[in-house]
């Protein structure tokens, strides 16, 4: 596996929250340990980005949580644009 920046591993985590999930499902989804998921689950529930369900056990994804999903979306796919341009330039450098 790839190394996974800190921001990739808090958009797995509000991806997988999305809508409510356990520590379980999350930490599956995340590919995190429990002791990970632990310390990231603290330092989101801190800054508000999830929310704990204590009547469920469910962590969910909040409002703000989810704007930063999108925003990190949109990160994402203009990092992946630049990279398909540049992949097609050399593409035509080689030809």
């Amino acid at each position: 596996m790839k190394y996974r920046s800190r921001s990739d591993i808090v958009g797995l985590i509000l991806e997988a929250a999305n809508g409510g999930a356990t520590k379980t499902k999350i930490m599956y989804k995340s590919f995190l340990s429990f002791a990970q998921l632990r310390d990231y689950l603290a330092m989101l529930t801190e800054q508000r980005l999830v929310e704990y369900d204590e009547v469920g056990h469910i962590f969910k994804t909040t409002t703000k949580g989810l704007q930063v999903l999108q925003l990190q979306n949109q990160i994402n796919e203009e990092f992946d644009a630049i990279d398909d341009d540049r992949k097609r330039r050399v593409a035509v450098e080689l030809h």
